[in-house]
């Protein structure tokens, strides 16, 4: 493959059957992503089925193909896996915060296009650092559903502890200054 540049680098690589149900998922660093199919049977004017290569062939030295519209807010892609809809994809952040989410929830979608937000990365500032594909435990699903509830939970309490010792911090310094005044004021009596 020929690459343009320094910035660019080769992310990952899969090999799929013609004639398999995976698709192709894709991620990006800020959390985005989307599943497209390899190929699809496209209904033709006449009314004739036509199967069509989504992910045209290349040739051994080529630029390859578009997988998903890059921009800055979807960020460098990072991932790409195939999967299918009995699989999970295992996300780990930068912070070391790991995510499990069912690969059946991402919607399938065209090659180029952008994608949707997969895990909400803003509030933190964080990025995706690794991503694997696992397949779904049936035993697993209430039992992650449950884990991802009690995060979001913690996430919350956390957030808000932390906006009550910053009030409160500002609140002491605000009344250390008050009093400070009021020595200053004593002293010149």
């Amino acid at each position: 493959m020929t690459l343009d540049g320094d910035d660019d680098a080769l992310v990952g690589m899969i090999c799929m059957e013609p004639d398999t149900d995976n698709t192709v998922m894709v991620l990006s660093e800020n959390g985005y992503g989307k599943r497209s199919p390899l190929d699809i049977d496209a209904t033709l004017p006449d009314g004739t089925v036509e199967h069509q290569n989504v992910y045209r062939i290349t040739n051994r030295g080529g630029k390859g193909v578009r997988t998903m519209n890059i921009t800055q807010k979807t960020g460098a892609l990072v991932a790409i896996e195939s999967v299918n809809d009995d699989n999970d994809l295992v996300i780990i952040n930068r912070s070391g915060i790991t995510l499990r989410v069912r690969v059946a929830d991402i919607r399938v979608m065209g090659r180029a296009a952008q994608g949707v937000r997969v895990i909400n990365l803003e509030k933190r500032g964080d990025v995706i650092a690794s991503v694997c594909c696992v397949d779904t435990d049936p035993e697993e699903e209430h039992e992650t559903d449950t884990v991802e509830m009690q995060a979001e939970i913690i996430e919350e309490a956390v957030d808000e502890m932390i906006d009550e010792i910053s009030d409160d911090i500002v609140n002491d310094d605000e009344e250390e200054i008050i009093e400070g005044n009021d020595e200053t004021d004593d002293t010149d009596d």
